[in-house]
C-alpha cells in the first residue's frame, strides 16, 4: 500500500480546519445571542496573550490536560477507551493529598512521594477496571463510568475525615504542607509575570509526553501494546499476552491521569473541595487526545490549546458573552474531528481524480 503524502493527507490540515469551523461555529451562535462575536474572541484572544502573566496561566490550566490527554492518547494506542480517566485523577490527587497533608519530609523527597502515591492510585485504579474486563470480561466503557462516580464519591469522604478536613470548617481538605508543593519560588514567579501559580507542572508534563512517546514508538513494550491495539488476534497470535498488554496499559494510562490530578494540586489547588459536580479534567483529556490525534508529543500542543481556552474564557464575561461558548468551540472542534475521515476521503477523491484526467 502505497503512502501518500501532502497537506490534504496530513491529520495536522483536518485538525485545523476543525479548529476553524470550531470557532465559525461559535460565531454563529454569539451572533444569534446578540453577542459581536468579534468582540469576545478580540476577548479571549488579549485574556490569554494581554499580559505575560496571562500566557503563564494558560501553561498552568494546560498541565493537568496534558497528563490526561496523554492518559486518553496512551489508552487509544492500545486500543482501549478509557473514559475513566476522571475518576484516575481525582484517586490521584486523593493519594497526593493525604501525603501532602499527613507526611511532614524534606521539599524534594516530599513532592517525590506525592508524585509516586498519585501515580499508584491511578495505576490500582486502572487495573482494577483491566482485570474485570480481562479475568471476567466485563465492558471497560461501563466499569471506568461506574469507577469515576466511586471516585467522586471517594474523594467527598475522604476530605471529611477529621485527619485531612480543613480546620475551623469548610467544605474542603486542609491544605498540603508547603514541602509538597510544587510552586515556583517568589524569586522565580516574579521572572513569569509574578503569576503566583507559575509551577513545575508544564516542565514536567513535557518531560513525561517524552517518556511515553518513547515507550510507545521505541520500546519492545510499547511494540506489544500497539500490536494488540491494532489487532488483538493477531497479537495473540504472534505470541504477544493480550491480557497482560492490555492490564499494563491501563495501568500506565491511569498512572498519567493520577499524575495530572497530582500537579493541579500541588501546583495550584493545595486543597480538594468538596465535589458538587465531576471536574471534567478527564473528559477534557479525551478533547486533548483527539485533537492531538492520540500522539504524546501532540498532547502538548493540544493541551496548551484547551488550557489558553479555558482560562481565556474567564475573561469573556467582561464582554457579557457565557463562558460556555469555550465548551461549545470544543465539542463543535471534536464534532469535525470525528467526521474528518468522510471530509479526507471526499476531498483527495477529487483531487485524484482531477490528476488522472490532467
Amino acid at each position: 500500500m502505497v503512502k501518500r503524502k501532502g497537506i490534504l493527507y496530513s491529520h495536522a490540515f483536518y485538525t485545523l480546519l476543525s479548529i476553524l469551523f470550531g470557532f465559525i461555529v461559535g460565531a454563529v451562535l454569539l451572533a444569534a445571542a446578540g453577542i459581536n462575536p468579534a468582540l469576545a474572541y478580540g476577548k479571549l484572544v488579549s485574556g490569554v496573550f494581554g499580559k505575560y502573566k496571562y500566557i503563564v496561566y494558560a501553561f498552568v490550566y494546560a498541565s493537568p490536560l496534558i497528563f490526561t490527554g496523554l492518559s486518553v492518547a496512551f489508552s487509544f494506542r492500545t486500543g482501549i477507551f478509557n473514559i475513566g480517566a476522571e475518576g484516575q485523577y481525582v484517586v490521584g490527587s486523593l493519594a497526593a493529598l493525604a501525603v501532602g497533608v499527613l507526611f511532614e519530609l524534606p521539599p524534594v523527597l516530599h513532592v517525590i512521594l506525592c508524585f509516586a502515591a498519585a501515580m499508584a492510585a491511578g495505576a490500582l485504579w486502572g487495573s482494577i477496571v483491566a482485570l474485570m474486563k480481562t479475568r471476567k470480561g466485563i465492558n471497560e466503557v461501563l466499569s471506568y463510568i461506574m469507577f469515576n462516580w466511586i471516585a467522586f464519591y471517594l474523594s467527598n469522604y475522604v476530605i471529611n475525615l477529621t485527619v485531612i478536613h480543613k480546620v475551623g470548617g469548610g467544605e474542603a481538605s486542609r491544605d498540603i504542607n508547603p514541602s509538597a508543593s510544587i510552586i515556583f519560588p517568589e524569586a522565580v514567579r516574579d521572572i513569569f509575570g509574578g503569576n503566583k501559580n507559575a509551577n513545575l507542572g508544564f516542565f514536567l508534563a513535557v518531560l513525561v509526553a517524552v517518556i511515553v512517546w518513547v515507550i510507545i514508538n521505541k520500546t519492545t513494550l510499547g511494540y506489544k501494546l500497539r500490536a494488540v491495539g491494532f489487532n488483538n488476534h493477531a497479537a495473540q497470535y504472534g505470541g504477544i499476552n493480550s491480557d497482560r498488554a492490555v492490564t499494563t496499559a491501563m495501568a500506565i494510562s491511569g498512572a498519567l491521569a493520577g499524575l495530572g490530578g497530582a500537579v493541579q494540586l500541588m501546583g495550584m489547588g493545595n486543597r480538594i473541595s468538596q465535589f458538587s459536580a465531576q471536574e471534567g479534567f478527564g473528559f477534557q483529556g479525551i478533547t486533548v487526545a483527539l485533537i492531538a490525534g492520540s500522539s504524546p508529543i501532540g498532547c502538548i500542543f493540544s493541551g496548551l490549546f484547551y488550557g489558553a481556552m479555558k482560562y481565556g474564557g474567564t475573561k469573556l464575561s467582561m464582554v457579557d458573552a457565557p463562558q460556555e461558548v469555550v465548551d461549545i468551540i470544543m465539542g463543535t472542534i471534536i464534532l469535525f474531528i470525528a467526521v474528518s475521515h468522510v471530509l479526507r476521503r471526499v476531498i483527495t477523491a477529487k483531487v485524484e481524480k482531477g490528476g488522472r484526467k490532467a
